[in-house]
């Protein structure tokens, strides 16, 4: 593993001493992850990684789940940015910008990005996060009007797709063809 290669994508310099920022971690961290797989991060490896004292790390993530939850909400945020302001948006709307945002972030989430979701979720408190997230998209789609049906069954079909990515089964790109297939059927039922 070239950490030069990792301390470059954090902002630090080779052969200076490294700063040390939140960001300049989780960029590092996101990197690991991206090159070597979930089970390769650790407190450890960011810290070598970054050129930095194992302290240094902890100052800024106190354990690995503290990390973990960092990245992840990381991620949240700039699927949340990308979706935009969502009031006043159809239930159609919403579900296709939806699936544009998927698409325009496969390769920022890999799989073996997702991978690090299912170590977050085993946490009591992440997963109650993850839930409410999901409960507010579901409200924005709530109602009982076909649309509004048509739109829940469209977010749970590219929802499945995502999880059928972190497992692996997409190692053919199929996943670009199945959200046409998605949007294709909403655009018959919408």
């Amino acid at each position: 593993m070239d950490f030069n290669i990792y301390r470059r994508i954090g902002g630090g310099e080779v052969g200076r001493k490294p700063t040390i920022t939140r960001e300049g971690l989780l960029e590092i961290a996101e990197a690991i992850v991206r090159n070597d797989g979930a089970a390769a991060l650790t407190i450890d490896a960011l810290a070598r990684a970054a050129g930095v004292s194992k302290g240094g790390v902890q100052y800024s993530f106190a354990s690995k789940d503290d990390l973990v939850r960092a990245l992840v909400r990381r991620w949240t945020y700039r699927f949340d940015e990308m979706l935009g302001a969502m009031d006043g948006a159809s239930p159609a709307d919403l579900v296709r910008r939806y699936i544009r945002v998927m698409r325009s972030s496969q390769e920022a989430m890999n799989a073996k990005m997702a991978g690090l979701m299912i170590a977050y979720i085993q946490n009591p408190q992440n997963l109650e996060e993850t839930r409410q997230w999901y409960r507010s998209m579901f409200e924005r789609l709530g109602g009982e009007t076909k649309d509004a049906q048509a739109a829940r069954v469209a977010l749970l079909a590219v929802e499945g797709l995502f999880l059928l990515r972190i497992a692996g089964i997409d190692e053919d790109g199929e996943w670009s063809g199945f959200l046409d297939d998605v949007e294709s059927v909403i655009d018959r039922l919408l």
